[in-house]
């Protein structure tokens, strides 16, 4: 893999975490590196990120603490994402606000400018990428 590229994911995954960058900027760092797509598992604590040519990263975090929710609650997840969306929350807050709607990962379609979160029982909600 390209070194720029992999330095590019790490970065935005690392301020990202770190709540200093918020999810446009994330997505505007990744697709200018070519990245497809990405899915984070909360539970195993990895984030993988996809590019074009089929390559991917792997990048460890630590899982979720305190542990995720049981039921899948979209409205709750509904309204975490509006708050990222309006850059009143960033990604640390975000994440503990998903795992309490019992959210137990997701997957950021660049290409498809979507996200897919997912429940423990296969539940989805579908978030399309703001105008």
């Amino acid at each position: 893999m390209n070194p720029d590229v992999l330095s590019v994911i790490q970065e935005s995954f690392e301020a990202s975490h770190q709540g200093r960058m918020h999810f446009g900027e994330v997505i505007a760092q990744l697709s200018r590196a070519q990245v497809q797509s990405y899915h984070v598992d909360y539970r195993c604590g990895r984030a993988t990120y996809y590019l074009a040519d089929d390559s991917a990263v792997d990048l460890g975090f630590e899982a979720a603490q305190p542990p995720i929710a049981e039921a899948f609650d979209a409205d709750a997840l509904r309204a975490a994402i509006v708050q990222a969306q309006q850059g009143r929350v960033m990604y640390p807050e975000f994440k503990r606000l998903s795992q309490r709607a019992g959210c137990v990962g997701y997957t950021v379609w660049i290409t498809g400018r979507h996200v897919t979160y997912l429940g423990r029982r296969g539940q989805t909600h579908v978030e399309a990428f703001p105008s």
